[in-house]
């Protein structure tokens, strides 16, 4: 691959003048490239900006809608394709790699996307009976982890008095079965996690 293009759309957002400084922050936080703003009226304002496609179907509009209370509008249309610094960021799910929850990021947000869709990942597959580690990598190099915990069952519940040897050997035991489990088993992602993706809140991104 030479080299990569992404969609940019010219945006038209109309909101109250009270919240232009709001937009203008969210907009830089979305790779903005601001255009004019033309004044409707004495309220009311027009601002128009180049972004990347990409950061306006994720979460923009239910920012837009936070940021302005509810009056922020946005209509928006392909104006171009732009050469820029992208790279496909993996997310990997018991050292298996996940083409579904796989996306296309700018370089210089990629750690911290990475970052919050395992956050995202982690609080949505339920935990299995074996730890689950979750990855995101670039070009094979590792950038960020989690790890869900194992679920915890008590095998020694059923072992009366001081046995210990006894305790000691089911303990062991259980920790040779997880570890089978965990080379072969299959991890149930569900379809919230896929969702994850388009939805990355603002203080995981942090």
């Amino acid at each position: 691959i030479e080299e990569v293009r992404e969609p940019i759309v010219e945006a038209n957002i109309i909101i109250p003048t009270e919240f232009i400084g709001a937009v203008m922050k969210l907009m830089d936080e979305k790779r903005g490239e601001w255009k004019k703003t033309d004044y409707l009226s004495s309220s009311r304002v027009q601002m128009t900006y180049k972004v990347p496609l990409a950061e306006i179907i994720a979460d923009f509009y239910d920012k837009l809608k936070s940021n302005t209370r509810g009056y922020g509008t946005l209509d928006y249309q392909l104006s171009e394709y732009r050469k820029d610094n992208l790279v496909r960021l993996n997310i990997l799910v018991n050292s298996e790699s996940v083409d579904a929850l796989s996306i296309i990021v700018h370089k210089d947000v990629a750690e911290r996307r990475g970052r919050a869709l395992l956050k995202k990942l982690k609080s949505v597959i339920p935990r299995h009976m074996f730890q689950v580690p979750l990855q995101a990598s670039i070009g094979g190099k590792i950038i960020a982890r989690e790890s869900i915990k194992a679920l915890m069952k008590n095998v020694t519940a059923k072992c009366y008095g001081g046995d210990i040897s006894r305790k000691r050997k089911l303990l062991e035991k259980q920790k040779e079965g997880k570890k089978r489990m965990k080379q072969i088993g299959s991890v149930s992602i569900p379809q919230d996690a896929f969702m994850a993706v388009l939805r990355l809140d603002e203080e995981d991104k942090k």
